[in-house]
C-alpha cells in the first residue's frame, strides 16, 4: 500500500459513515489480538475510531503487519465503515468500526516513558520532559483547543466593537513595573539592555496619546519572580485601551468579552459582575480575589468587643488606630479535636497572627481557648453577631493592621471551605466581581516605604488626591480587578495623562527628577502634546482558559509550560551559552557565590 491522504478524522466518524470507504492517519492508541480478530484505535485530535483487520487468504500480509503495531505507531489506514457488533457507549464513535483493507506504518514508536492515557499516573516532571508524548493525551488536546476558540472569539469581539489589534515591542526599555525584568543584553551597543515586557502599559498608552482611540492586543509578557500553580514567567495577555472612558464603559467591555469568551466553550458566565470596593471585599471575605462560590463571611467584632474585656491580646490591637478582631465561623466544627484547631492556628499564623482565639457552641454552653478571659454575655453577644448556632466552631483572629487581620480571616476561611467540601463539584460554577476602589499605594512592611499598590501610571480618585500629605495609604486609585473563583483575572485602571500628576506621583515613590527623566522620559515627553484621558485594562488568557477547563493548574492549559523553578524541562532551559557568543556581546560570566539562590 502507499500512502493515501485522509479523508476524514478519527473522532468524526459517526452511523451516518456506514458504508463508506475512508482513508484515517493517526497514531495506535492500543490494540487486542483475540486471535481471530485483531482491533486496533486509531487516534488523532479529534478522537479515536476501532480499526478490525479479519484474518484472511487476501489479508494474510496485512493481517501480519497489523500483528506487530504498537501504542504510538504512526499508520495510515484505508477501509469501509460499518456498524459494531458491541457498540462501546463510552466515546463518540463507539457504534462504528472500520474493517481495514490497507494498512500502512508511517513511523514505528519506541515503548514509551509512560502510558499515552487521560488516567495517566507518570509524575509531572516526566510528563513535561517528554512534553510532546503528554500533549497527545485527550485533556490536553481539549484544552488547547478550548484556547484556540478563546483566543478568535477575543478577536472577532473587539474587531466588531472598533478596536484595532496592534503589536508592540518585545525589546524594551527596562521599566520598574513591580515584578523583575528579564534582561536581553544588546550587541550592538555593548554594555546595554533590553528588558522584555512585564506588559504593554506604557506602549499602549502612547497609542492613546497617537490617537487610536481603541486598542487591543494578545500580548506576550514576561516576569522574573517565583512562581506558584497558577502563574508563569512568560504568559500571555489580552490587553485593551480606550480614549475618553470611563470606569463603566470599560466594565461593560470587558464584561461582554468574558461574557463572549464563556459562551464560546459552552459555558455561562454570570452577568452583570457584582462590584465590590476593596475594603468590603477585605472585610467580609479576607481577600481582594474573593471565591464567592460559598458563604462563611467575616464578621468584623472590632466594636463589639470594645470595653468588655482585658484580654491582652485584644486589647493591645484595639489600641491601634487600624486594629481589627474578627471572626469565621465553622458549621459542625464543635465536633473538631484539639489537634484538628491546631493546625488551624498554625495556619493563621502563618499569615501573621500571634495566635486564635477558638470558641465551641456546645448543648452544655461554651467551650474556648480563653473561656477566662470572656464573660459568657461576651461569648453570647459573639455568638449571635457571628451567626453561629449549636455544634458550630468560631475562630476568632486579630492584628495591629487591619489589612494583615483580614488577611488571615480570609486563609481561615478559605481553609474551612477546603475542609467542609464546599467548594466539590463547583468548578464550572463561576461567580465574578469588580474590585474597585483599590488602594494607590502599598506600604513594604520591612521598610515602612510606600510603592504603587498596581503601577504607577493609575489615576488617584480625585476625591483622595489632596489628601496625599495626610497620608499615602488612605489615597484610593481609579483601580479595579476582576476576580472569579478565587482568581485574580486581570487588573486595570484609569490612567493618569497630566505629566504634571505624573511627576508628582513619581516624587511621592522617591523617583528623583532625573530618575523619572531616565526611566519615563519618552512618555513624559509625550504627554505634553495633548494627551487625551485614557484607560483600559488587561486579563490573564492563561487564567480564563485553567477556570474554562476546570483544572487548578496552569500548567494544563499552557503548550510548553516551565516547571515551578523555572526550567523547561523538555528542552532543558535555560542553559548556559557558547563562550562565542558571550564575546560577541562583551560579556563574561561570574557567578556571586555569596548570593543565595532563590526558592
Amino acid at each position: 500500500m502507499g500512502f493515501r491522504q485522509r479523508t476524514i478524522m478519527a473522532g468524526e466518524l459517526s452511523s451516518q459513515h456506514i458504508g463508506e470507504r475512508v482513508v484515517l492517519s493517526g497514531w495506535v492508541d492500543s490494540n487486542r489480538d483475540l486471535g481471530g480478530l485483531l482491533f486496533f484505535d486509531l487516534r488523532d485530535r479529534t478522537g479515536k475510531s476501532q480499526c478490525v483487520v479479519q484474518p484472511t487468504d487476501e489479508t494474510a500480509l496485512l493481517y501480519e503487519i497489523a500483528r506487530k503495531l504498537r501504542s504510538e505507531f504512526v499508520v495510515n489506514v484505508e477501509g469501509v465503515v460499518r456498524k459494531r457488533e458491541n457498540p462501546n457507549p463510552k466515546i463518540p464513535t463507539g457504534e462504528i468500526e472500520v474493517v481495514v483493507e490497507e494498512l500502512m506504518v508511517l513511523n514505528e514508536s519506541e515503548v514509551p516513558p509512560f502510558e499515552v492515557k487521560e488516567d495517566t499516573t507518570a509524575s509531572e516532571d516526566l510528563r513535561l520532559k517528554y512534553r510532546y508524548l503528554d500533549l497527545r493525551r485527550p485533556s490536553l488536546q481539549k484544552n488547547l483547543a478550548m484556547r484556540h476558540r478563546i483566543m478568535q472569539t477575543i478577536r472577532r469581539y473587539y474587531d466588531t466593537r472598533g478596536f484595532f489589534e496592534i503589536e508592540t515591542p518585545v525589546l524594551m526599555k527596562a521599566t520598574p513595573e513591580g515584578a523583575r525584568d528579564f534582561l536581553v543584553p544588546s550587541r550592538l551597543h555593548p554594555g546595554s539592555f533590553y528588558a522584555l515586557p512585564q506588559s504593554p502599559q506604557i506602549y499602549k498608552q502612547v497609542l492613546m496619546i497617537a490617537g487610536f482611540d481603541r486598542y487591543f492586543q494578545i500580548a506576550r509578557c514576561f516576569r522574573d519572580e517565583n512562581l506558584r500553580a497558577d502563574r508563569q514567567p512568560e504568559f500571555t495577555q489580552l490587553d485593551v485601551e480606550m480614549s475618553f472612558p470611563n470606569e463603566a464603559m470599560v466594565y461593560d467591555v470587558m464584561e461582554g468579552c468574558l461574557a463572549e469568551v464563556w459562551k464560546s466553550v459552552g459555558l455561562t458566565l454570570p452577568s452583570p459582575f457584582l462590584q465590590l470596593s476593596y475594603h468590603e471585599a477585605m472585610s467580609r471575605f479576607g481577600s481582594d480575589k474573593p471565591d464567592l462560590r460559598y458563604g462563611l463571611e467575616i464578621q468584623t467584632l472590632t466594636e463589639m468587643i470594645r470595653g468588655k474585656t482585658e484580654f491582652k491580646v485584644f486589647t493591645d490591637v484595639l489600641e491601634k488606630r487600624q486594629g481589627v478582631i474578627g471572626a469565621v465561623v465553622a458549621p459542625g466544627g464543635a465536633e473538631w479535636s484539639r489537634k484538628q484547631i491546631d493546625t488551624l492556628t498554625d495556619l493563621a499564623k502563618v499569615y501573621g497572627a500571634g495566635g486564635l482565639v477558638w470558641i465551641k457552641v456546645t448543648p452544655e454552653g461554651y467551650e474556648s481557648s480563653a473561656k477566662k478571659h470572656l464573660s459568657e454575655d461576651l461569648l453570647s453577644d459573639i455568638k449571635t453577631v457571628c451567626g453561629a448556632r449549636e455544634g458550630d466552631l468560631i475562630l476568632v483572629a486579630s492584628h495591629p493592621k487591619w489589612e494583615r487581620a483580614y488577611t488571615i480571616l480570609g486563609a481561615l476561611r478559605s481553609e474551612l471551605a477546603k475542609r467542609l467540601g464546599l467548594l466539590e463539584g463547583k468548578q464550572f460554577e463561576f461567580a465574578p466581581a469588580w474590585i474597585t476602589n483599590m488602594p494607590m499605594f502599598e506600604e513594604d512592611e520591612d521598610t515602612a516605604t510606600f510603592t504603587f499598590k498596581h503601577h504607577p501610571f493609575t489615576a488617584p480618585d480625585t476625591q483622595d488626591w489632596h489628601r496625599r500629605s495626610e497620608g499615602l495609604g488612605d489615597v484610593r486609585a481609579r483601580a479595579y480587578d476582576i476576580v472569579i473563583n478565587g482568581y485574580e483575572l486581570g487588573s486595570g485602571s484609569i490612567r493618569i495623562h497630566d505629566r504634571k500628576m505624573q511627576e508628582e506621583v513619581f516624587d511621592l515613590l522617591g523617583l528623583t527628577r532625573e530618575e523619572q527623566l531616565e526611566k519615563f522620559g519618552f512618555i513624559l515627553d509625550a504627554f505634553k502634546y495633548g494627551a487625551p484621558p485614557h484607560g483600559g485594562m488587561a486579563l490573564g488568557i492563561d487564567r480564563i482558559v485553567m477556570l474554562c477547563s476546570g483544572t487548578d493548574n496552569i500548567r494544563d492549559v499552557i503548550a510548553f509550560p516551565k516547571t515551578a523553578s523555572m526550567q523547561g524541562l523538555m528542552d532543558n532551559s535555560p542553559s548556559p551559552v557558547e563562550e562565542k557568543q558571550l564575546k560577541e556581546l562583551r560579556l563574561e560570566v561570574k557567578l556571586d557565590k555569596s548570593v543565595e539562590k532563590p526558592e
